[in-house]
């Protein structure tokens, strides 16, 4: 079997070497010959593999290689769900809990905010959560605890606001579904900030996530559309944010546990 790890050509750290050097062995371990593309190099690609692991947020290559007829795990439309946050909430609205959350409404040019700021933070509270649409680790995720403070984040980019759940300040717990199964799961703690990820400074520790946790997990990737995916739960009640290509290597390093195999293992049950 022939596979593609799709990668982003520009984005290059000995993080990422890490986790692709790791899936490369993983999937020759499985016997599959997987070669290292990035989306410049499928944007002009004409080969046609059995099937490319997308570990990339560019929708639109993903979305050309499913025209060409190959099977993109996660999908496009999986990606684009998990990667923009106002998508992933709206997926997830009344089929599972989440913080209650605000959506800011588009403009076209820098544009005052003010009043809706003031109408956000008198239904959510302050301090409330800022978060930019598209990101990762935690970035462009502040925690603002006046009006002035929310406005100070606005640059132009799409966001929301979210009420803060006080009660899981600085800790949260990753469900890794594979194949609608929960078969890792970690809980990160910071006591600096309020923030779990473990980029930002946060430990973790093994976890036995509960049946409701599980669950949650579950119905989200579900709803997703996701083959695999990391499901962060606050407070064990409301998910936070599904990713669609989690860091399974901090995963593995807290756990001992290698999601890689059942990835590649789901992966080919889906293609038989």
């Amino acid at each position: 079997m022939k596979a593609f790890l799709a990668v982003n050509h520009f984005l290059k750290s000995e993080k990422f070497d890490e986790l692709h050097t790791h899936i490369i062995k993983s999937a020759k371990k499985m016997g599959i010959d997987m070669q290292i593309k990035t989306n410049q190099e499928l944007v002009f690609s004409d080969e046609k593999p059995d099937f490319v692991l997308f570990w990339d947020k560019d929708v639109n290559v993903a979305r050309l290689l499913e025209k060409r007829d190959i099977q993109v795990f996660n999908s496009a439309s999986s990606i684009a769900l998990c990667d923009d946050k106002a998508k992933t909430y709206l997926a997830l609205k009344d089929f599972v809990p989440q913080p209650e959350t605000i959506i800011a409404p588009l403009a076209f040019s820098d544009v005052d905010y003010s009043d809706f700021v003031s109408l956000a933070a008198e239904k959510l509270g302050l301090p409330l959560v800022f978060k930019e649409c598209f990101g990762s680790f935690g970035e462009q995720v502040y925690l603002c605890n006046s009006k002035s403070e929310i406005l100070s984040h606005i640059n132009g980019k799409p966001f929301l606001l979210q009420k803060f759940i006080k009660d899981s300040e600085g800790e949260d717990v990753r469900i890794e579904i594979v194949g609608g199964k929960c078969v890792a799961a970690m809980k990160r703690t910071n006591k600096n900030d309020f923030r779990s990820n473990i980029t930002n400074g946060a430990t973790a520790v093994p976890y036995s996530p509960t049946t409701d946790e599980i669950r949650l997990a579950q119905n989200a990737c579900k709803r997703l559309g996701l083959t695999f995916g990391g499901v962060d739960i606050l407070g064990g009640e409301y998910v936070c944010e599904v990713n669609s290509n989690a860091h399974i290597i901090n995963l593995l390093n807290v756990t001992g546990i290698d999601v890689m195999p059942m990835i590649f293992e789901t992966i080919i049950n889906e293609l038989l």
